[in-house]
């Protein structure tokens, strides 16, 4: 956007001087304001020769956060080693069976030769054209390329080649993930023609796997909530309301039983919150587990990449197959996951947040009390005191610098949020974040870094509310790995799941999961389906 013609003569160094010392709590004097006009013009200059180097949308910034306090070791990278895929998994009966069975059934029925993948893919796209009318998960539909891929594993399978559990299977991609051959639209109009010559790491290690890609899903405008250049995506349990975001279309697209699983990014909630919205289960992976290259920034030091799909078991084959670094993403590390999930609950540690009214539904003290049955220990846990509003002016900042051009040249204007807790008065506002203010709140970061340590130091798993208190802004800001795991049903809700969240050590998924697994296993609140797709 071009500066109005009012203000493009000599800026008033003093006069700014004294605007950014009120944001900054300062107070300078006139002889102050007055010195510092020469450093205000170099700076200035220096601004001017920075955006005039065209950075590219895709670089990152020369640091990179990491979720480890000091002194912290690293953990190992364990080899990717999948459960044992069933032999005899018998045929569902029925289309909505099919659609609704767990990746381990389904890679079954695939080696039995019972269903080919271009069967089940051919499945997904047509559940996705037929539901979408209702929901409005689907941006691209993919089906000329995805039928061809699944022919190639199809005949691969043929001739002996597996490529592990997930080949020859379906799935959807929050649809700001680069894909040769389909625009990449970031859910905004002005990106409604975007192509990004590019292919996302977490897509490309899932074609590796064998995965097809058969839908680009909805998210909303530049990951914020459900509401995109195509209308608002729907939750499939009362499709009058919407999905939640901003992962909206992938919690839609899994929950109806149009995909068996979908990727997803979190950044503030855009899993846990779609996830609670539309009952289905989800993974926000340790920050850095899994590479986001490729994948639309928002905050280089707070966006995840993780897994949404029906179980906790389905989640760790889908994790197991995109987690580690790529050389691409400088935040990405290779991480241990034991995609077989074979833990004993006897010996993990439990905390519960300790926050007010909580639990308070009978199905959450249900969930806990089966929890005190089963794990070594069950307390309460306190989380650090700490200024995480402040502490999230980084977040607007970061994305602020991502969309720097789009302010600038207006396009964030045609964005369909335009109210004062949308991008773009963000956007606008995050300009006046000063450097100092920045560096200050990641130095706050980094002692809640080691004082989270130090509060979940003797628990492996917390369990928290999805929504409400401090658990969600607090374990993003540190990087923790969280699962939405249903407990119960809403009967005034259609029989949607309602959800807890568990929180993980870092690098934790493995224990993590096969809590979730084993309460998934003695329950049947995640294969729920919601009516209008039964």
């Amino acid at each position: 956007m071009a500066l109005p013609a009012a203000y493009r003569g000599r800026p008033d160094d003093a006069d700014d001087m004294a605007a950014a010392a009120r944001l900054a709590g300062l107070a300078y004097t006139d002889g102050q304001r007055q010195q510092a006009a020469g450093q205000l013009r170099e700076l200035r200059d220096g601004y001017a020769a920075v955006r005039r180097a065209a950075i590219p949308f895709t670089l990152p910034p020369c640091a990179a956060f990491d979720p480890l306090p000091p002194g912290a070791s690293r953990p190992q990278w364990t080899p990717k080693a999948s459960p044992a895929i069933p032999p005899d998994t018998a045929l569902p009966a029925g289309e909505a069976d099919l659609a609704f069975a767990p990746l381990l059934d389904l890679a079954s029925l695939l080696r039995q030769r019972k269903v080919t993948s271009v069967q089940l893919t051919q499945l997904a796209l047509d559940r996705l054209q037929r539901f979408d009318p209702q929901l409005l998960c689907v941006v691209t539909l993919l089906r000329e390329q995805a039928l061809a891929r699944a022919q190639e594993l199809d005949a691969e399978l043929a001739a002996g080649s597996d490529r592990g559990p997930l080949h020859g299977i379906p799935y959807g991609a929050k649809d700001l993930f680069a894909w040769p051959g389909a625009p990449t639209t970031f859910g905004a109009a002005p990106w409604r023609e975007h192509v990004w010559d590019a292919t996302a790491t977490p897509l490309q290690k899932l074609h590796d796997a064998g995965a097809v890609l058969v839908a680009k899903l909805s998210l909303g405008a530049l990951a914020m909530g459900d509401l995109w250049h195509g209308g608002r995506t729907r939750n499939p349990y009362d499709p009058a309301k919407g999905s939640s975001g901003s992962s909206a279309g992938s919690a839609s697209a899994v929950a109806a039983g149009l995909v068996p699983f979908a990727l997803g990014t979190e950044t503030l909630g855009s899993i846990v919150s779609p996830c609670r919205q539309c009952g289905t289960a989800g993974l926000r992976p340790t920050f850095g587990a899994v590479s986001r290259a490729g994948a639309m920034p928002l905050s280089w030091t707070m966006d995840k990449v993780g897994p949404i799909a029906r179980s906790a078991v389905d989640a760790a084959l889908v994790f197991d197959a995109i987690r580690g670094a790529d050389g691409r993403d400088p935040a990405a590390r290779d991480v241990p996951f034991r995609a077989e999930l074979d833990v004993d609950l006897k010996y993990v540690r439990i905390g519960v947040v300790d926050q007010r009214g909580f639990p308070q539904r009978d199905e959450d003290r249900a969930f806990l009390t089966w929890l005190e049955a089963q794990a070594h220990s069950v307390r309460k846990v306190t989380l650090p005191h700490a200024p995480y509003n402040g502490m999230l002016a980084m977040l607007h900042a970061e994305a602020a610098a991502a969309f720097d051009e789009a302010t600038r040249d207006g396009r964030i204007d045609q964005l369909p949020g335009q109210g004062p807790n949308d991008w773009p008065n963000q956007f606008r506002s995050a300009r006046t974040i000063p450097a100092v203010e920045y560096l200050q709140a990641s130095r706050a970061r980094s002692r809640l870094v080691a004082d989270m340590a130090t509060a979940l130091g003797d628990v492996d798993v917390l369990v928290a509310p999805t929504h409400g208190g401090a658990t969600l802004v607090a374990t993003n800001l540190t990087g923790h790995p969280a699962y939405v795991l249903p407990v119960g049903r809403s009967e005034r809700d259609g029989g949607r799941p309602t959800m807890l969240q568990l929180v993980g050590s870092l690098y934790g998924e493995t224990t993590l999961l096969a809590v979730a697994a084993a309460w998934q296993r003695a329950t049947d609140h995640h294969r729920a389906r919601p009516a209008l797709t039964r």
